[in-house]
């Protein structure tokens, strides 16, 4: 899957948290290996979807691996929110490698 040439014809799932303060619904996943530029978030009032990808900058030939677990390539995930949120007042960042989105309830 390193490999540049190579076709992706699978899409991984991102892992996320889930959890809800008084005033917010915060999702976190884990996106190291991934530029802020390849990541894309839509938001609807009880849906989020994260798309994006991981790009492997070294050429290595399958065949050279021992053993493989990184997932190089796209992925998504679509939650499903426990309540309504405003769109509009909704933030993502980035730190370290873990996605923080922070999405204010409707009250």
């Amino acid at each position: 899957m390193s490999n540049e040439t190579e076709k992706f014809t699978e899409e991984g799932q991102l892992t996320v948290d889930v959890y809800q303060t008084a005033t917010e619904v915060i999702i976190q996943s884990t996106v190291a290996g991934t530029a802020s530029a390849d990541i894309d978030i839509a938001l609807a009032k009880d849906m989020v979807t994260i798309r994006g990808a991981r790009h492997n900058g070294e050429k290595i030939s399958p065949d050279a691996y021992d053993h493989r677990e990184l997932y190089w390539g796209p992925f998504s995930r679509s939650i499903i929110l426990p309540t309504e949120i405003d769109v509009e007042r909704s933030k993502a960042v980035i730190k370290n490698g873990l996605l923080t989105i922070k999405l204010p309830k409707l009250i």
